[in-house]
């Protein structure tokens, strides 16, 4: 029997959340993309394992998708400028500004982005770009 996306999705998350390698859920993520390329969230994780596995090239491809389906999602947009900083792009700062607006009146994606910005520095403690985007997200 085959999972159903949201099946994937949610065991995906599970998975990566008990610590699994981010290279083994890399191709998770990108079934789900494959199978719902209409959803931003599979678009969102798939960005982030690939940020998190060093792929700045398809982390940005994946962001860039995440954010057209759902520019109003802050971690896509984060995601993105970050897929931004690590491949040399200019243009990134709008993303951020825009991500802070958003999280500005919504605490609960303030959380959020607060959390997978700790979980992403667990996962990758010196990890520049990131620590930028925390500091100009929170500390301006």
């Amino acid at each position: 029997m085959t999972q159903t996306i949201e099946d994937l999705f949610d065991t995906g998350l599970e998975r990566y959340k008990a610590g699994e390698s981010v290279s083994s859920l890399i191709p998770v993520f990108k079934q789900v993309c494959d199978r719902s390329p209409r959803s931003s969230s599979a678009w969102v994780c798939l960005a982030w394992l690939y940020l998190l596995d060093n792929q700045g090239k398809l982390a940005y491809t994946a962001a860039n998708k995440a954010v057209k389906l759902n520019p109003q999602d802050p971690q896509a947009r984060i995601n993105l400028a970050l897929a931004m900083l690590e491949t040399g792009q200019k243009g990134l700062r709008q993303h951020i500004d825009i991500a802070q607006q958003l999280i500005f009146v919504n605490e609960e994606w303030q959380d959020e982005v607060k959390n997978s910005i700790e979980d992403g520095l667990t996962r990758k403690p010196d990890w520049q770009s990131l620590i930028k985007v925390k500091k100009w997200l929170f500390e301006e």
